[in-house]
C-alpha cells in the first residue's frame, strides 16, 4: 500500500492523534492502565524511531503528536500501540485488580477500531493543537491547571519535568 500523502522534506509533519476506548466507557481512570498505555508508548516511539511530540491521556479517549522519520509508518504504530496495549490492560483488569468491572465484565474490546489522524504542517498549527490537547483534562474538570495533569506532556512543556515519555519538539 502507497502512502501517497504529502512530504515537505526537512519541513514539520507530525500526526495529532486521537483514539477512544470501545463504547467510550472510562477504561483508563485507573493509573495502571494509564502506565501500560505509556509504557506501549515509549515501546512503539523506539521500535519505529519516531518522536513524541505531546500526548494527554484522559479516562475515555487518548491523543498524541507524533512524528517519524519516514513515511508510511502512522498506520502500523498506532496498529501495534492499540494491540499490545489492549492486551495487557485486559489482562490487568481480568486479574482483578480493579472494583470497576463487575463479574468479570471486561470487555473483549478496550479500543474502538479506528483512530483519527490530522497531519501538522506549522509550528502554529502544531501550537494549537498542543494547547487543544493539554487543555483537555481542564475543560473536564480534573484538574485547575493543565500542568496539574500527570497523565500529559503538559508538564513537560510548562515546567521542564518529566512525564514518562521523551518529548521532541520539532523545529
Amino acid at each position: 500500500m502507497s502512502d501517497n500523502r504529502r512530504q515537505y522534506g526537512n519541513q514539520l509533519y507530525c500526526h495529532f492523534v486521537t483514539f477512544s476506548c470501545h463504547r467510550r466507557r472510562r477504561l483508563l481512570d485507573e493509573e495502571h492502565p494509564k502506565r501500560i498505555l505509556l509504557g506501549q508508548l515509549n515501546t512503539q516511539l523506539q521500535n519505529r524511531s519516531a518522536t513524541c511530540v505531546g500526548f494527554v491521556v484522559m479516562p475515555d479517549h487518548v491523543h498524541a503528536v507524533i512524528r517519524f522519520s519516514e513515511t508510511g509508518q502512522l498506520s502500523r504504530f498506532i496498529q501495534h500501540w492499540k494491540r499490545l496495549s489492549s492486551h495487557a490492560i485486559r489482562k490487568w483488569y481480568r486479574e482483578g485488580n480493579s472494583a470497576y468491572f463487575q463479574n468479570s465484565d471486561v470487555p473483549d474490546s478496550i479500543w474502538t477500531p479506528k483512530y483519527y489522524s490530522f497531519e501538522i504542517y506549522s509550528v502554529a498549527k502544531l501550537t494549537e493543537k498542543l494547547e487543544y490537547m493539554h487543555q483537555n483534562p481542564v475543560r473536564a474538570d480534573l484538574v485547575q491547571k493543565c500542568a496539574d495533569w500527570k497523565w500529559s506532556s503538559a508538564r513537560w512543556y510548562l515546567e521542564k519535568r518529566t512525564v514518562g515519555v521523551p518529548i521532541g519538539w520539532v523545529d
